[in-house]
């Protein structure tokens, strides 16, 4: 390779490495935020010896997105809970979406395409991706699509024999859709790179993209179906008729247009505005998007193509997350910055179009060379420096939400979210805080009458946690851990009978819930106990028995249940509990001599 070439190379390279660190280095030092806890931190699956083959199966998670939690899993074998190891990888698979990128850029054609690897990297809208833990799956669909795209064009480009090449990219495909469906639209942006570069789209354009369509359509109802039964379950999303929905699509796309254009203001919650009944000013971004395809299709024979093809990609890639479905998130906003991170492609391969064209005007020019180079080195210092800004937010979950109420003073699962940092700290009567904030800007949230609720307990306030956890029960009746909370009330304040209709609740609505489980048995062993010692000892064996059907392994309610049968001289049926109760705990000198006496006593009243 030669000095220049080499130079061309290098140079570009390493100021996108020097600027992503530069940009993540705060994030990348800091700690879990927001879901990064349910997701990683408090995930059972991820601890599951057997894990790896449930994510795959689908079994435990909320989504069917089987690679990125698979890796995940891997990455706690070797990072455990510690979040460093997750942020590299995070930003390790960021870089390497820039250099794909780049490289795709240069196999279109364009001379600066190392500029859309870097615009990739300092844009402040990609920061929210890089630096929440829980979004690994877009960048990791990100790496998967890109080599797709990049299979493709070689494909395209080498003709029908090169079927390696076209295998090639489905395999990529199908592990970007593993990865996160959002990716779904690619078979609409191949048509639109084949529109691109013929001017038209043939028989054999259409042939090609079928299987692509295929995947697409298998792992987006796949998707769906996960979203519904699982995601939403619990949430209703306030989207309306079809009408809301377009409204709410087209000042989406009017957000995300102008957020990449201007990114500046950025955080984590947006304000959910009304919807329905939409207004006419809401469908205006239609309007605007129908002039622009008009404009395109006029001049489609020069620049206009780029504009179909870029833009297309930029509103293709935007229409999943648009509204026209729901999604779990938009139970807090219609829209969120990672939504964004695949559609800026399409923007910033324009952006990279049209500085090439200025490039080329500036010839041999210096002063024109210098000025457009200056005015990219600005732009691009602006960028890095709001996104590095924006990194930081991401340090803690405590930053970050105070900065989101500082953007956005009605974002409620921002002081839901503070007040569990709270709890997982004991500082419960903060925590409480923020849950009457909570609520006084969603008086029907039952997470906050639900967090709150156990808070007072955790108090010991006992009519303010009944009252919070029966309101929990009504926003949200098939709630197990409310129901197991609500028992906790009841038991720990002395009412143990009336615990036990919630416990059989919540292990109704969930037959794994293993601390209903235990406290169900508890709640049955406590009564048990209280029959005994009023030596009403049917009642007490009754109760015992509930408790070790519930918990096979209930070493006490075992060995009480042999000493209540034993006073009622059923000595075959206690000489049995205690032999269980041994095999539980074999040095317990007690039950030892009990079943001793048991034995004894059997002995004498044989014939």
């Amino acid at each position: 390779m030669s000095r220049p070439r080499s130079a061309s190379f290098l140079l570009p390279a390493a100021a996108i490495i020097l600027a992503a660190a530069g940009i993540y280095g705060p994030a990348v030092s800091g700690g879990w935020v927001w879901d990064d806890t349910s997701e990683i931190t408090q995930n059972p699956i991820l601890r599951d010896p057997h894990g790896f083959a449930k994510i795959w199966a689908g079994v435990g998670t909320p989504d069917y997105f089987p690679l990125k939690t698979g890796l995940q899993w891997l990455l706690w074998r070797v990072w455990g809970d510690s979040s460093v190891g997750f942020h590299l990888l995070s930003l390790g698979l960021h870089l390497l979406c820039a250099f794909l990128f780049w490289r795709l850029l240069r196999q279109l054609g364009l001379s600066l395409a190392w500029l859309g690897g870097l615009l990739l990297v300092v844009h402040p809208l990609v920061v929210e991706s890089v630096a929440w833990v829980a979004e690994l799956k877009n960048v990791l669909s990100l790496v998967f699509l890109l080599g797709a795209m990049l299979a493709f064009v070689d494909y395209d480009r080498s003709g029908i024999g090169r079927h390696g090449a076209y295998a090639r990219s489905l395999l990529w495909f199908l592990l970007a859709l593993l990865s996160k469906s959002s990716v779904v639209m690619l078979p609409g942006v191949l048509l639109l790179y084949a529109y691109w570069r013929r001017g038209r789209i043939g028989r054999r354009d259409v042939l090609a993209v079928v299987p692509f369509a295929g995947l697409s359509l298998l792992l987006g109802l796949v998707t769906v179906y996960f979203q519904t039964q699982r995601a939403l379950a619990v949430w209703t999303i306030p989207l309306g008729g079809f009408a809301s929905r377009l409204a709410v699509a087209g000042t989406s796309l009017a957000f995300y247009a102008g957020k990449s254009l201007w990114p500046f203001g950025l955080h984590p919650m947006y304000r959910q505005w009304a919807v329905d009944p939409p207004t006419v000013v809401e469908f205006l971004p239609w309007l605007g998007l129908a002039l622009l395809l008009a404009w395109s299709w006029s001049r489609r024979g020069g620049v206009g193509r780029a504009v179909l093809f870029g833009g297309g990609f930029f509103v293709l890639n935007l229409l999943p997350v648009l509204g026209f479905i729901p999604m779990s998130y938009m139970h807090f906003s219609w829209v969120a910055d990672h939504f964004a991170y695949l559609p800026l492609l399409g923007l910033i391969g324009l952006a990279v179009a049209g500085a090439d064209v200025i490039w080329r005007w500036a010839g041999e020019l210096q002063a024109r060379r210098w000025l457009a180079g200056g005015f990219a080195a600005g732009v691009t210092l602006i960028l890095a420096g709001v996104s590095r800004s924006d990194a930081a937010h991401f340090q803690s979950d405590q930053a970050l939400w105070a900065y989101t109420l500082t953007q956005n003073p009605s974002a409620w699962m921002a002081h839901v979210d503070l007040g569990r940092d709270f709890d997982q700290a004991g500082r419960y009567p903060e925590s409480i805080v923020q849950y009457d904030l909570a609520l006084q800007l969603r008086p029907d949230l039952s997470e906050a009458y639900y967090n709150r609720g156990t808070a007072w307990l955790q108090l010991r306030q006992w009519p303010q946690a009944e009252a919070d956890l029966e309101k929990t029960l009504q926003l949200q009746p098939a709630s197990p851990d409310a129901e197991t909370n609500l028992g906790n009330v009841f038991a720990r304040s002395g009412r143990v009978t009336e615990a036990v209709p919630h416990y059989e609740a919540a292990l109704r609505l969930q037959p794994e819930a293993r601390d209903a489980r235990i406290n169900l048995a508890q709640a049955h062993y406590e009564l048990g106990n209280g029959f005994a010692q009023s030596r009403q000892f049917p009642q007490a064996v009754a109760e015992y028995q509930q408790a070790v059907a519930v918990r096979p392994d209930f070493f006490g309610a075992r060995a009480n249940l042999g000493n209540a049968l034993f006073v009622m001289r059923r000595l075959p049926e206690a000489i049995v509990q205690y032999e269980r109760a041994l095999e539980l705990k074999p040095d317990d000198e007690a039950v030892r001599q009990n079943l001793a006496l048991a034995r004894r006593a059997l002995r004498a009243t044989a014939p």
